[in-house]
């Protein structure tokens, strides 16, 4: 007897993308690969605003820059207009602003860090070195949600903070091979340190690790994580 293959729930997902462009472009080809799907109408139903107009996530966490906060849940009400069903941002650090929110979202969100960290707790029950922006670090995301799951998170110094923040404006900048080389260079260090998997805890560091030849089954991808989640909302 055939297996029965998942099929569309009849969900639509609504994306806040263009936090940054080439990150919001790889979720959704990685939602494209993931989903079980054999012809077009099979795969789910996608509305996306990519507001690249929105002010600097980081920037605005490390008190440098105005907050994204107003428009991000903006673009939530437009997207439930649009006729979403459930919501995904595909940018870590956006949802410092997301869990803040004074109102409740109009749908349900599918929330990129929590789904990280429970992919992360999976691979190594040890502990895994954390990446991600240095507003990430300094706003303490990942580190409430991994103490509620029981994840230990192991952070990389100072300087090495600073050169995976510089590998992600090399992502956003399209500097590819720049921003695989800094994450190569961190990578090698802290395995030196100790030998233990990546978080990369933002989303665009999964496409400078792509970039860098290090093995990918040593790492647990935020993009990754958030997709599968949303291909489990989307299918019966």
């Amino acid at each position: 007897m055939l297996e029965k293959r998942p099929i569309k729930n009849g969900k639509k997902l609504g994306v806040i993308g263009g936090m940054g462009s080439a990150a919001s472009a790889e979720f959704l080809r990685i939602l494209a690969a993931k989903a079980p799907a054999l012809s077009d109408q099979e795969h789910p139903v996608v509305y996306m605003i990519a507001d690249s107009d929105l002010p600097d996530r980081s920037t605005a966490i490390l008190g440098k820059g105005p907050s994204p906060a107003e428009n991000l849940y903006l673009d939530f009400i437009k997207l439930a207009a649009m006729g979403a069903d459930i919501f995904a941002v595909p940018c870590n650090t956006a949802h410092y602003f997301i869990d803040r929110f004074a109102e409740p979202l109009p749908k349900p969100l599918i929330h990129i860090v929590e789904e990280t960290v429970l992919a992360a707790q999976k691979l190594s029950k040890e502990g895994v070195w954390m990446l991600s922006t240095l507003g990430t670090v300094q706003s303490g995301l990942y580190q409430d949600y991994a103490q509620k799951h029981n994840l230990i998170l192991h952070l990389p110094n100072a300087k090495q903070r600073q050169l995976i923040q510089q590998s992600i404006d090399e992502v956003k900048a399209n500097n590819m091979p720049v921003a695989g080389n800094l994450v190569k260079q961190v990578v090698e260090e802290l395995w030196l340190e100790q030998e233990m998997p990546l978080m990369l805890a933002c989303t665009e560091i999964p496409l400078g690790y792509a970039a860098s030849g290090l093995p990918q089954e040593k790492a647990v991808s935020s993009l990754q994580a958030l997709a599968e989640a949303c291909i489990r909302e989307l299918y019966k």
